[in-house]
């Protein structure tokens, strides 16, 4: 492994790859720890100290820490992740020719679709900006010291605007990874603000440990949880179902092709962690709408006081019930904008390629579909277990939260997805990968 490691710096080009991703990296670490001016730290940072089990400390995970610094960046990706997710439906949904039309032109078209979705980023991260400095005013310290203290409309118009304005460097930032570095940008940019908490969080339980609020039992406990849950995810991460395909003979001239077997992979969680990051960017909208309107009641129902209390713990049944269903929901509305059965079948068609037992065309597209649902489903149904059970089990032992099902799905997604990327260059230049059984072994729980 260490000689791999090492190989991985021998081609000039990767290294150069590796080199960048990681000073975009500490770019974005700096500028995730200066904050914006006339905020109160420290009050800031002792609300949340209090207030750090819900949604509100999922955002600030999402953020690397910067929302409870309340730092330039402490919108993070959550607007451009909002703005990708309404192109994404718009697109799959049909509704707007225009968008199918610039999907179908090809690289021009992505171009486009690239450019309005940035446009669509600036306008959500102005709306959601001032709901969080709204919310900023309105907090205090558990001591009662406030936050903002003064909260004129001069500060807030440049505290909005330095936030838009973090929140499209750090796009910026995530396109100059994905393009000239190595792996996914903005999911990067997500996994190095999570992994940045995991010494603080190991020292915490330190302390706790030292201070004699929880047992050496309790914290072996929950680190053989955190492993366990690891393991699964690594597992489910890799898993696919393979659908056996085979290819008729076919002479031409005088050589004859075809007639060997193959399969075609399908992964249990094809949607690797987009499902998951875009349901904690959704989830954020109706606690950013609540900001606007706090008196917001209908029929005399406090809704946005409710909606507050509701997404204020990981334990609210309300919050994982809409967790859960926006995780589900994801996972099979990525599958159907990329993965589509009906070309695949075709393409097997002309290439003489057939499912044992399935007649070829549209019996195949059929087929494939149907594995693909119930491989969804099951992933689906994982996910959401992985990225909820945890909180759960946590409370139960009563270790205050540091490092949650979804952080770990986003940590092993990500890492998972650039060492595939790493590997994929030193294979094509003849070195030897990190994994040497590249196996998938069994084929689940699907038949």
């Amino acid at each position: 492994m260490l000689k791999n490691f090492a190989d991985t710096f021998k081609v000039p080009e990767l290294r150069k790859k590796i080199l960048f991703t990681l000073l975009i990296i500490i770019a974005y670490r700096i500028g995730a720890v200066v904050p914006i001016p006339g905020i109160n730290v420290e009050a800031l940072k002792s609300f949340f100290d209090v207030q750090n089990n819900g949604l509100l400390g999922f955002l600030d995970m999402f953020s690397g820490g910067a929302l409870n610094r309340m730092s330039i960046f402490s919108m993070g990706v959550m607007p451009y992740i909002n703005s990708s997710i309404i192109m994404s439906l718009l697109q799959g949904a049909h509704m707007i020719p225009y968008l199918d039309r610039l999907g179908r032109d090809g690289e021009h078209g992505r171009k486009k679709l690239t450019q309005i979705t940035r446009y669509g980023m600036v306008m959500l991260g102005a709306l959601q900006s001032f709901g969080w400095i709204m919310m900023i005013i309105r907090i205090s310290s558990p001591s009662g010291m406030p936050v903002v203290a003064d909260p004129s409309w001069p500060w807030i118009i440049f505290a909005g605007s330095t936030l838009v304005a973090g929140s499209v460097l750090i796009m910026w930032l995530g396109e100059q990874v994905t393009e000239g570095g190595i792996g996914n940008g903005i999911s990067l940019i997500i996994f190095a603000g999570i992994v940045e908490r995991l010494p603080h969080a190991a020292l915490s339980i330190v302390k706790l440990i030292q201070m004699e609020e929880i047992s050496v039992m309790i914290a072996l406990t929950l680190a053989v949880i955190v492993l366990i849950v690891l393991v699964l995810v690594i597992w489910i991460e890799t898993a696919q179902r393979k659908i056996p395909v085979h290819y008729v003979k076919r002479v031409i001239g005088r050589k004859m092709y075809g007639g060997q077997a193959s399969f075609l992979p399908i992964k249990v969680d094809q949607s690797g962690v987009i499902a998951v990051i875009f349901a904690v960017s959704v989830l954020s909208a109706p606690l950013t709408l609540a900001q606007f309107t706090p008196e917001w009641t209908i029929w005399g129902f406090p809704i946005a006081r409710k909606i507050t209390e509701w997404f204020s713990g990981t334990n609210s049944v309300v919050y994982n019930l809409v967790y859960a269903s926006i995780i589900i929901f994801f996972c099979y509305f990525y599958n159907s904008i990329s993965f589509n059965p009906k070309d695949l079948a075709d393409n097997m068609k002309k290439s003489g390629g057939f499912i044992p037992g399935i007649r070829p065309g549209e019996p195949t597209s059929m087929y494939i579909q149907k594995v693909l649902e119930r491989v969804t489903l099951g992933g689906a149904l994982f996910i959401v277990c992985i990225a909820i059970l945890p909180d759960y089990l946590r409370s139960i032992i009563g270790v205050p939260f540091f490092f949650g099902g979804t952080s770990l799905l986003i940590v092993v997604g990500v890492s998972l997805d650039t060492v595939g990327q790493i590997e994929s260059h030193l294979i094509m230049r003849h070195y030897e990968g990190f994994v040497k059984d590249r196996r998938i072994k069994g084929r689940w729980f699907i038949k």
